[in-house]
Order: C-alpha cells, then structure tokens, then sequence
C-alpha cells in the first residue's frame, strides 16, 4: 500500500489539472457549468473518482455527465502528462450530492423558522402559568432554614 498523504497530494493535484483542462482544453458544447468539487485516489493509486457539480437542470446535468464521458481519455492524457505518475489512474465522474443535500437542510431550516415564527405568534401576550421564575434560588432556601430555626427556638421555649 502507498502512503496515504501521497494519494491526498496526488487526488489533490488530479482535481486541479481536471478542472484546468476542462476550462482550457475541452471545448464540448454539452459541457455547461462544471466544477470540480473534489478527487479522491485508492491505496493503489489506480483508480480517481472526480467529484463534480453543474449549475442548471437535470437536462444540463445529463449533458454535462456526457461530455465528461467523452472527454475522459483526453483529461487522463493530461492527468499523466502533469502528474509523471508511473501509471495514470483511470478517471471515473460522479456527480456531487453536496447541493442536493444543501438544498434539502435550507429546506428543513425554513420550516423550522416558520414554526418558530408561527409559537412566537402564539405566544405574545401570554404569561407564565406559576411564577415567571419556577426554580429555587439560594437565598430563597437561606431565608427558609432561618425561618424554620426561630420557629423550632421559639417552639422549644414554650415547652
């Protein structure tokens, strides 16, 4: 097995050259807004998996996988040229779920903030069923023990 900061450096520096060539070299018309979100490398060094996403719909999601698709041998061309890896690694794209997950939390926060909107709205103007402070303080049981102790001495006096 190879060291595990050499595949980090060299997914790093995959990720880098991908994205590059994508920009500069690739001049697909399928491929839209693409950006490399991360690269990751096995033990072996063999395999990379490239992380993107594409800003649009799902039609430009499709054709951006496409482009990818067909581009592959010319970006793992270029990988190996950059890198001077012994072996290139063969290039595999998958898509992010980073937005769809961002996307689902902001939705989860905006039905939290509305239930916080809709018991704020309730709330106004209400009061507290007991006391606006429920809970015990220490003076409060200071005063309590003095008071029990003149009650137990006046007590034993009247005996």
């Amino acid at each position: 097995m190879t060291d595990k900061a050499r595949a980090r450096k060299l997914a790093d520096r995959i990720q880098v050259v991908v994205a590059e060539t994508l920009d500069r070299r690739i001049k697909d018309p399928r491929l839209g807004f693409v950006t490399i979100t991360d690269a990751r490398v096995t033990g072996d060094l063999r395999e990379a998996t490239v992380f993107y996403t594409v800003y649009g719909d799902d039609e430009a999601r499709a054709a951006s996988a496409a482009a990818l698709e067909s581009a592959k041998g010319v970006l793992r061309s270029e990988v190996g040229r950059q890198t001077g890896v012994r072996h290139t690694p063969s290039l595999a794209f998958v898509a992010d779920a980073l937005p769809d997950n961002a996307r689902t939390i902001e939705d989860l926060l905006d039905k939290a903030r509305a239930k916080d909107a809709e018991v704020r709205q309730v709330s106004t103007g209400k009061t507290y069923a007991g006391e606006a402070d429920p809970y015990r303080k220490p003076e409060d049981d200071d005063e309590d023990t003095e008071a029990d102790d003149e009650a137990e001495d006046e007590g034993e006096t009247a005996e």
